[in-house]
């Protein structure tokens, strides 16, 4: 949400109020009394931190200090804020991989993968996404849910225009549920500007996209005139 309705100045003050909030509920229920507000602020504190060093030592002593340890879940959650810091490599992600072959695992390897910080994962993804298809729903969907983050914005900028013609195109190829996948989790959601906003408002009327992902860019079109609307105010 900090990416979508907040500029790229405002992010930052954003963020580290978020974990200003989210230490401190870690700190108030070090008793133990309430573990599920405790594992949430586990995991927004995960998904807002802005340095690598807490989620490091975190998945290095297998646990956060006091609980919960760490499950195949909140492990790839840290290494997934930590590729979009660029605090580990893929020898990392496929280290871990090794101890997590399960389909959740190769879920997070992908998501990681997606969102390692250089020009050469990002040109990877993409093409696995919408050139390769041979991804899974649910592996298309990790690899776009990894690929777009707000810290990256400068090094994805040229794929916001390759979406709309490129999501069109692997949808018709590969059908609704491709489409869909495409539709949501590889939107630009944070490329909020008016001229996102024109492009795919084009794309509707003059690419023909498929039921399912019109449906899809639609919804994505609603929120995104929102944020600017937000932006503005």
């Amino acid at each position: 949400m900090a990416g979508r309705y907040l500029s790229a100045a405002d992010r930052p003050a954003a963020l580290a109020t978020l974990t200003d909030l989210c230490r401190d509920l870690i700190r108030r229920t070090e008793d133990g009394s309430q573990p599920g507000l405790r594992l949430t602020a586990v995991r927004h504190l995960i998904d807002v931190a802005a340095h690598p060093d807490t989620l490091s030592s975190w998945l290095s002593e297998g646990t956060v200090p006091g609980g919960p340890e760490l499950d195949p879940e909140l492990r790839w959650r840290i290494l997934g804020r930590l590729a979009v810091l660029g605090a580990i490599d893929d020898d990392v992600i496929e280290a871990e991989l090794v101890q997590d072959p399960s389909a959740s695992g190769q879920e997070g390897a992908a998501r990681c993968r997606a969102a390692l910080p250089d020009p050469e994962s990002k040109r990877r993804a993409w093409e696995e996404m919408f050139t390769t298809d041979h991804l899974s729903n649910y592996l298309f969907t990790a690899t776009a849910q990894g690929f777009w983050q707000p810290e990256q914005a400068d090094l994805v900028r040229a794929y916001v225009e390759r979406y709309w013609t490129d999501a069109v195109a692997v949808a018709a190829r590969r059908g609704p549920a491709i489409a869909a996948a495409a539709g949501r989790w590889a939107f630009p959601a944070h490329a909020v500007s008016p001229d996102t906003l024109r492009r795919g408002e084009q794309c509707l009327r003059e690419a023909d996209p498929i039921p399912a992902l019109r449906r899809k860019l639609v919804d994505e079109l609603d929120d995104l005139a929102r944020a600017l609307r937000v932006r503005e105010a």
